[in-house]
Parts: structure tokens; sequence; C-alpha cells
């Protein structure tokens, strides 16, 4: 599978695909804390998961239409979320676990502006937790509890993302944030870690917080170190250590094949 791209190029919602599937099938890791009895039963829960296309995602089309919706639980692909506060955009990258709620929070006073933004980056499936969904899942508190872990998983990397973008040089912060993106979508190579994720120049800029020419000029200062290669997939390729002490936990990971083909399935 090559990487996903990442440049948005036409406007899509829903693609029209709906099925029921099972839940503990679809994300398997939210029945880690079942017994194998309950995990049994755990059978039994379905949802309706949905393909979304490649390009900006219309979030209106799956507004939820009341408070008892769940969210979105992001089964495959990659999706971006832009927040927008004057001529300045933040990135944040979302993938196969996340809990997503992109409908716009009802009756919200701001006194800031700040606009957001949905694209979908590559082929993306998500399992909609609906009012039916969060009324049997009141009786599995196991998967709760790992549903509210995926969100505080969520905020930790936010706040790591937000610490890389206050690091001197920027070359420094490109090299910890593709440390950082390994953690979870890296895979190991003969030659070091693949990051499977075509990022363009001006979306690492709105990651790491730089303008597109000054991460032109640090990606190529870290290929001179041969310290992260561009693929002609548009993958990236890390060599060498991760930075330490902050991200020194990456050195411990390692990468279960279940999915060998699939270089957008996450490792947990």
């Amino acid at each position: 599978m090559s990487a996903p791209a990442t440049g948005p190029n036409r406007k899509s919602g829903l693609a029209g695909r709906r099925e029921a599937v099972g839940l503990l099938d679809a994300d398997p890791d939210l029945g880690a804390g079942l017994t194998p009895e309950r995990r049994e039963e755990g059978d039994a829960l379905l949802v309706h998961a949905e393909q979304l296309g490649v390009g900006a995602w219309q979030v209106a089309r799956v507004r939820a239409p009341s408070g008892a919706y769940l969210g979105l639980l992001v089964l495959d692909g990659v999706i971006s979320r832009e927040l927008i506060i004057a001529d300045t955009v933040s990135v944040e990258l979302l993938g196969p676990g996340d809990l997503i709620r992109p409908w716009p929070a009802p009756d919200r006073t701001r006194l800031l502006r700040v606009d957001v933004r949905w694209w979908v980056l590559s082929s993306t499936s998500v399992a909609v937790l609906d009012r039916r969904v969060a009324a049997e899942l009141a009786a599995w508190p196991e998967i709760m509890a790992c549903l509210l872990d995926r969100l505080t998983e969520r905020s930790e990397r936010l706040a790591i993302t937000q610490a890389i973008s206050q690091l001197t040089r920027v070359d420094r912060r490109l090299l910890t944030l593709f440390w950082h993106l390994a953690e979870r979508w890296g895979r190991v190579a003969t030659d070091g870690v693949v990051v499977p994720l075509a990022l363009t120049h001006r979306m690492l800029g709105q990651l790491v917080g730089a303008r597109r020419p000054t991460i032109s000029s640090a990606l190529r200062e870290l290929r001179e170190r041969d310290e992260l290669v561009r693929g002609l997939d548009g993958s990236w390729l890390l060599r060498g250590e991760p930075p330490a002490p902050a991200l020194a936990r990456a050195t411990r990971f390692t990468l279960p094949h279940r999915h060998p083909n699939d270089l957008l399935r996450p490792t947990r």
C-alpha cells in the first residue's frame, strides 16, 4: 500500500457506502479489558461503518441529530483537523482508534473567532456511535473506559505537538515531530523507521509552527545529515535515535506486523 496523499484535491463527504460491522472486530483493542467470556458476548455489538472519500470533509452531512451520539470512531485512514485563527493554521492528524465529534457544539459562544476545517487525507472509514450504540455500551464499562483512554491519549498527543512547536530550531522540531508520529504510524525497516504519511511542506509547517520556506530549508539540512529522508512514494525514513529525553520512550516500541500491507494501521 502506498503512502496516503495529503493534498486536498476535491470536496467530499460520505461516499455512500455503509455497512454493519462488529465493533470489536473493527477495533479489537477496545476489547482488551474483557474476559474471554465477555469478549465473546461482545461480538453482538454492531455499528454502522461509513466510508469517507478523499478531500474536504463536509461534516454537516454527519451532524449528530441529538446529544446522545457518542461520536465517530475512526477505523481506517487519516483525517486532518485544521484550526484557523487569523492567518494561522494549526493541524491535528487523526487516525484509527480516535474518537471524534466533528459537528459544532450547539449554542457555543466564543469571544475568539476560530474556524475549523476537516480534510480526509486517505480513504477512511468511521464507525457511527449513535444513540443505539451509546445505550448498548452502557452495559460495557470496559469498552467505555477504553474510549475515555483514547480521548486522554489524544489530548496528550496534542500537548506533545504543542511542546514540539516551541522547540528552538525548526530542524529540531521536524525531527522530534517525525519520531512522535513514528510512535503511532511508524514501521521498522532495515535502514531505519518508516513513517508512511505523505505530508506536504505546507502541512509540516502547520504542525510545527513554521513557514513553508523554513520547512524546506530544515528538511534539506536533515537530509544532508542523513537523519530524515523522503521516499519516492512520499513516506519518510528516520535514521539514528529519537531525541531524548522527551520522546525517549519511542526507543521501546516494537511494531507488530498484524497488517503488513496496511501502513496506516496504528500500533498500540
